[in-house]
């Protein structure tokens, strides 16, 4: 079970970021002016951000498997719309649903939680949260591999189709699970609020995760600028193989969840936030463009990634430890907080690597597990 729900979760998230290195041909081929490229991408993470906070908090409301199989019925409409699109407004509306849909991933996270005994329950989200990894970070990749063999289009096809098959995997063997609240919709999104202010654990452990996923979509969006420019001249499957080299970190996740379960959450929080800001640190040894320089990046991407993977299920873990009656409106409160630490993390990437190079948007970068180090020192 903990390995299907792993699998799911890397198949859903991935929907999230398939588009990424491809918005260049997407916006090319619907007529999309260089401006509005961004759409692309930026109109998915609404999608998401918007379901993080709307849809995510029903789980304790709704029956979860029921709740999941809607959710990836949403996504799927999108993945088909978003291929056969023949111009940018239905692609950019389909963008929108695929995102929505996608937050099934954190509809799932905490029904693992649920069915997870208490002393195991560390481990179990951290197995299952490095699945979520992978799929994140192996989305990337296998897109522009994918684009590179047939077309962009293809793409969105497989991956609806993979949605198909994953929910009728899941309609047969996710037991049910009925929450206990009777609150009803708009009581629920108010006792959010009320959560977000009287929840410290929820507040530390959101914004250490908003700095860590500030500098993780720093770093990914700025090394393939990098990587692609004079310094080191890369093609796009070079970059593809670059993005590979990051998955290795997604190990992470069942190793922090084990170490939670033995209570050294304080102190592996403190190494994956220090992992994140030595492997910034590290890509300032040798010369740019050097061998050295591209295998000391390459290191860095595993650090970076192994410790923003770590911190995530050591948050999770704890805001998980807290009452079942309303671990899902914690969720969605927790990774919509973190979400938003990703969209300045990209922003202030783009601004800087433009201003300044790799050298501005390293120390820009370098700056989000500081300002997390310090924070957490005063726990």
């Amino acid at each position: 079970m903990t390995f299907l729900l792993a699998a799911a979760c890397g198949l859903i998230a991935a929907n999230v970021y398939y588009a990424q290195p491809l918005a260049g041909p997407i916006s090319a081929a619907l007529g999309l002016s260089p401006q509005a490229t961004g759409l692309i991408v930026t109109l998915t993470q609404i999608g998401y951000g918007a379901g993080l906070l709307l849809i995510v908090p029903l789980g304790d409301l709704i029956e979860n498997r029921r709740l999941t199989l809607i959710m990836l019925g949403v996504a799927t409409l999108g993945l088909l719309g978003a291929a056969l699109s023949p111009h940018a407004l239905p692609f950019l509306i389909a963008a929108l649903f695929i995102g929505l849909g996608s937050v099934a991933v954190q509809v799932l996270v905490p029904y693992a939680a649920h069915m997870a005994p208490e002393a195991s329950r560390g481990r179990v989200v951290g197995n299952v949260m490095s699945g979520l990894m992978l799929g994140i970070m192996l989305a990337r990749p296998v897109s522009s591999f994918i684009a590179e063999l047939s077309s962009w289009h293809a793409v969105f096809f497989l991956s609806a189709g993979a949605m198909i098959v994953l929910a009728l995997v899941l309609s047969h063997a996710l037991p049910r699970r009925m929450p206990t609240s009777k609150l009803r919709y708009g009581e629920l999104l108010a006792s959010m609020g009320h959560l977000a202010v009287t929840t410290p654990i929820l507040q530390r452990r959101a914004l250490y995760h908003a700095c860590l996923f500030g500098a993780f979509s720093l770093f990914w969006t700025t090394t393939p600028l990098l990587l692609a420019g004079p310094e080191f001249h890369l093609s796009q499957g070079g970059i593809a193989l670059f993005a590979l080299a990051g998955v290795a970190g997604a190990v992470a996740a069942p190793i922090a969840g084990r170490i939670a379960d033995r209570g050294w959450s304080r102190p592996a929080t403190a190494v994956a936030m220090l992992a994140v800001a030595g492997a910034f640190l590290m890509t300032h040894i040798a010369p740019e463009g050097s061998t050295l320089a591209l295998g000391l990046l390459v290191a860095a991407a595993i650090l970076l990634d192994f410790g923003v993977s770590a911190n995530l299920t050591l948050g999770q873990r704890a805001i998980f430890s807290l009452s079942a009656e309303f671990r899902s409106r914690l969720n969605g409160l927790y990774m919509a907080t973190f979400f938003v630490g990703g969209a300045v993390g990209s922003a202030a990437g783009g601004w800087a690597y433009a201003q300044g190079g790799w050298t501005l948007a390293s120390w820009v970068g370098f700056a989000f597990p500081v300002v997390a180090v310090v924070y957490f020192a005063t726990e």
